[in-house]
């Protein structure tokens, strides 16, 4: 669970940056542009299954300011009875400032992420059947995919931003613990070069490797077979943040529902093209008819 505070600067970073002062970095931004987005890996997939008709859990933890968003999920129809409060923390922060050329400047604060370690699977019940550990707590994301292998739930590894807190045995431990592995290409390059593992030595470990490559589609290794995903059209491109955890839940719908890997990919695909037309991870929306319509507009 995160809220984001996106930060607009109307001007040009480097107008105000002196190189031979960097070292004594000390600058001050007017942003008259702030809003402020409900985010955080757990809500946003447990938010875009809930689009695609599936009932999605956020296991994850939050502070003491978690209420607005505790009554806006509440409203939204999403389950909010595994996320726990850790009284005294703030729940996770980013504060994004970006300048007009795009650039940004990130400060993130884990706050209550670092006991999301709390948290445990069983706590979810026994009806669950699929499971995805994504960026967290480093301790939470190890026990919790231990876990998932000690109850017998398959579940996807994710690492995400959260890549750089693993070493290589620890990588390779989430592979074999894993059924699917989901990494965009640059962190597929960390993975690779921290493991030393090829694609077709990590394939052949889970049923999937997926790779996705922004704006030129994705890729699906599985049972020897590279399958490239194309991208879905887009009405606009509006914002990226969030489009990860959109194609993570398009992969999650159609493996609970036993579809193929290319039909899999291109409704992934869709998902992350419908999320990119509006600000913020969770507000997007469409009906299944719109979205069945698109499918079709987009591959046939």
């Amino acid at each position: 669970m995160a809220y984001d505070t996106i930060l607009v600067f109307p001007d040009h970073f480097k107008a105000h940056l002196l190189p031979d002062k960097l070292h004594t970095l000390n600058v001050s931004f007017l942003v008259p542009d702030m809003r402020r987005e409900y985010g955080g890996c757990a809500a946003n997939i447990a938010y875009g299954l809930q689009l695609l008709g599936d009932c999605g859990i956020a296991m994850a933890t939050a502070g003491d300011d978690f209420a607005p968003y505790r009554q806006r999920m509440i409203t939204q129809g999403l389950i909010v009875e595994h996320i726990k409060v850790v009284e005294g923390t703030f729940t996770a922060q980013a504060f994004i400032t970006t300048d007009l050329d795009d650039n940004q400047i990130t400060a993130f604060h884990p706050g209550a992420m670092q006991f999301a370690h709390l948290n445990k699977v069983e706590d979810a019940g026994a009806k669950v059947a699929l499971g995805i550990v994504a960026p967290d707590g480093r301790q939470a994301m190890i026990e919790h995919a231990a876990q998932f292998e000690a109850a017998s739930i398959p579940f996807i590894f994710d690492p995400g931003q959260g890549m750089p807190m693993f070493g290589a045995e620890d990588l390779k431990t989430f592979i074999r613990q894993a059924r699917w592995v989901a990494v965009n290409d640059y962190e597929w390059g960390m993975l690779q070069q921290k493991t030393g593992l090829s694609i077709e030595q990590v394939a052949a470990q889970v049923e999937a490797l997926i790779v996705t490559q922004g704006a030129k589609g994705s890729m699906i290794y599985t049972q020897g077979r590279a399958l490239s995903i194309p991208i879905a059209k887009t009405k606009a491109v509006v914002d990226p943040t969030g489009c990860g955890d959109a194609y993570r839940a398009g992969v999650i719908h159609g493996i609970l529902r036993g579809l193929d890997w290319e039909t899999i990919g291109r409704i992934a695909s869709l998902m992350g093209a419908i999320k990119i037309e509006s600000r913020g991870p969770q507000n997007h929306r469409f009906t299944q008819a719109d979205f069945d319509e698109r499918f079709r507009d987009n591959f046939g």
